[in-house]
């Protein structure tokens, strides 16, 4: 089955990703919002995609804080962890916004957290998973 990271600090937002995410893609689930648990889960190749929080308010690593930029840094700069497709997400992401993310963070996709269309939600999670 293929596995979900969800790395989300608001427990609403994770609640609906994890619905579905599990319920409408038939995806299992993950979450953690701890940057060395992230860290191990990829390395481990527990999770086949990332699915993570922009902001990020709590998470720190080595005593600092990080965001979900900074943690996608980390993970494509890993060779062990290069090739693991992470997206994104963001509470006002806008279209402009995709492509300066993406170069900035190494990550795959950029999506709004405002989930309109749960089918094609889902959709772009397996499309980013097919490439």
């Amino acid at each position: 089955m293929t596995t979900v990271l969800i790395v989300e600090d608001e427990p609403i937002t994770l609640r609906v990703f994890s619905k579905i995410l599990s319920k409408r893609g038939g995806l299992d689930v993950k979450h953690t919002e701890d940057v060395e648990e992230i860290i191990q889960i990829a390395q481990a190749g527990e999770a086949d995609i990332i699915l993570m929080d922009l902001s990020l308010t709590n998470s720190v690593y080595q005593g600092k804080s990080v965001d979900g930029i900074k943690i996608a840094q980390m993970l494509k700069a890993d060779p062990q962890t290069a090739k693991l497709p992470i997206i994104l997400a963001a509470t006002h992401a806008m279209d402009g916004d995709r492509e300066h993310v993406c170069k900035l963070s190494g990550a795959d996709d950029y999506i709004s957290k405002q989930v309109v269309d749960s089918t094609l939600f889902v959709e772009r999670i397996r499309a980013v998973l097919a490439k």
